[in-house]
């Protein structure tokens, strides 16, 4: 339980809907309860007009009849109460989970997404959530209602013969052993669950994502036996983990037939003793069955309690991972455009690659930097510095000459019209796409304006909707040139202070580079541009070159 700690802010937020939840809880159980009680009394009542030989009325019936359905409806409507304050509760909690984990997600670095896979990021914020959900809901909701029903009956069968009641609550201490004993195997089995399962969705996202290169080489056979192989082992694993709390039910079944054996046994033997009265037992025997659930419940309780432990701490060790790149401003002004590397070294993390070695460069505002070299350079990873998707490992970068780890990251970054190498469109029009860039709300011809700048508008045109075409996942419906011309679009629309272009003129004819060359020349004026690429043709109206590892 101690990994569930966390999940307790949550219910001091709904903690109105948890105390009225339980106070529901109380009332359905007593008028669930009670009748135990008006049985045992009707059936006194009938024993004794029958060993009077009294004729019984119709109105004695009704009455215990019409009694008991109001007890019954009474219950029921608690019930339906308790549903809609403790079930709704979970239902927030899981909605602000997912939200306090998206919010999260947004703030780590590019490092924590490069050692994470996407089927393991989504895994969490659904799956793992859906499984606490349960322990914030149906766990408590039957914990609550097992402890409340369990105390109230307890009373009533007090009330009626102490003896008796030790005897029915005797197999209690065993079934408690029991939960006890196969709780620890239940959390370790949820775990490895949840890991097997994060394994199949990561394999599947990356699936549909490289679906075509798949298709390409005809690899479908092979990443069908992965699947297979991958979800063997997960259904293997929940075999495993679901023998276990298959075993619960059987053993509260024989719990409580135990329970009312004894009741029958030791109770008729205090009827022929005249200790009790009949309808006692039959009371008694009620109440072991409104017990029944409640127990029969602990063993999916404790199953619902231990896969939601195994989840909050996966949920947990993403929450506590914390963002490399910490943005502490210290400064609020304008960004002009200056950059300078000082002395700058980079060593990435997870793979120990030194990709820069103490490189200096200084960039005046306005001016045209190409930035060439073979793979493996550290010319990408320029960029990313620049944009404080990693900060370096020693050394300082200045903008405008300020350290740009006191600068505000995202004024900083509003401030960059970036292209990447790996071009990303989202699923929604191509005009959406170009106006991705900031919250400004952009006009049709700011839109086209871009669009002809990037070289793409008469290639968008000839679309049947134009601007409004929806691309598919990836921009699947658009050749590579045209969608990094679009993702060029998108970064000068905003008419940025700096320019990165990350060799985002690779998929285009040298026509079509030199038209879109020509146009942004205007755009490239007074703006502090860097253009990176291994075709020298895309460096020609730099001015100046840096060659890496030369």
């Amino acid at each position: 339980m101690k990994s569930l700690q966390s999940i307790n802010f949550y219910f001091i937020k709904y903690k109105w809907r948890l105390l009225l939840g339980a106070l529901f809880v109380v009332l359905s159980s007593v008028f669930s309860i009670y009748q135990g009680k008006v049985v045992g009394d009707a059936t006194n009542q009938i024993v004794a007009l029958i060993s009077k030989h009294e004729t019984i009325e119709r109105s004695v019936f009704i009455t215990f009849g019409i009694t008991l359905l109001g007890l019954a409806l009474a219950s029921g409507f608690f019930l339906f109460l308790m549903r809609q304050t403790l079930i709704v509760m979970s239902r927030l909690i899981e909605y602000d989970q997912k939200n306090e984990m998206y919010t999260h997600y947004q703030t780590l670095d590019a490092a924590f997404y490069k050692n994470n896979s996407t089927g393991d990021l989504m895994n969490r914020i659904s799956e793992d959530v859906g499984k606490v959900r349960m322990y914030t809901g149906p766990a408590i909701m039957y914990i609550i209602n097992t402890f409340t029903t369990v105390v109230i009956a307890l009373l009533f069968m007090i009330n009626i013969n102490w003896k008796l009641t030790l005897l029915v609550f005797a197999p209690l201490p065993i079934l408690a052993f029991i939960i006890y004993r196969v709780s620890d195997l239940i959390n370790k089995r949820s775990t490895i669950v949840q890991e097997e399962l994060s394994k199949l969705t990561s394999h599947t996202q990356e699936t549909f994502s490289a679906i075509r290169v798949i298709k390409a080489y005809a690899r479908e056979t092979h990443y069908v036996n992965e699947l297979e192989t991958l979800n063997t082992n997960y259904k293997t694993q929940s075999l495993r983990l679901t023998l276990v709390e298959a075993l619960f039910h059987p053993v509260m079944v024989l719990m409580i037939g135990l329970s009312v054996i004894a009741t029958v046994w030791f109770g008729g033997r205090l009827v022929i003793g005249d200790v009790v009265e009949p309808g006692d037992i039959t009371a008694f025997i009620t109440f072991v069955y409104k017990l029944t659930w409640p127990f029969a419940s602990l063993g999916w309780v404790t199953s619902l309690i231990q896969r939601a432990s195994a989840s909050q701490t996966r949920i947990d060790e993403f929450l506590n991972t914390k963002s490399t790149i910490i943005n502490t401003p210290e400064v609020n002004t304008p960004i002009i455009g200056n950059i300078e590397f000082n002395d700058v070294s980079f060593t990435y993390s997870d793979s120990g690659i030194q990709a820069l070695s103490h490189f200096n460069l200084k960039i005046e505002k306005g001016k045209t930097v190409g930035i060439k070299g073979q793979i493996g350079t550290g010319k990408s990873t320029i960029a990313n510095l620049i944009t404080r998707m990693y900060d370096v490992t020693s050394g300082n970068i200045l903008i405008d000459g300020i350290s740009i780890k006191k600068q505000d990251m995202y004024a900083l970054r509003q401030s960059i019209g970036y292209v990447p190498q790996e071009v990303f469109l989202f699923s929604d029009t191509i005009k959406n796409n170009i106006a991705f860039s900031t919250n400004h709300q952009y006009t049709d011809e700011e839109i086209k304006q871009a669009a002809k700048d990037a070289g793409v508008y008469d290639n968008i045109m000839a679309f049947p909707d134009q601007f409004e075409t929806v691309v598919g996942e990836r921009g699947i419906t658009l050749s590579g040139g045209q969608k990094q011309r679009i993702s060029i679009a998108r970064a000068i629309i905003s008419k940025p202070q700096i320019l990165i272009f990350d060799d985002c003129l690779s998929a285009v004819d040298v026509e079509t580079e030199e038209l879109i060359l020509n146009n942004l020349k205007s755009i490239m004026k007074d703006k502090t541009t860097i253009i990176i690429s291994h075709r020298d043709s895309a460096l020609r109206y730099a001015d100046s070159i840096i060659e890496l590892g030369a």
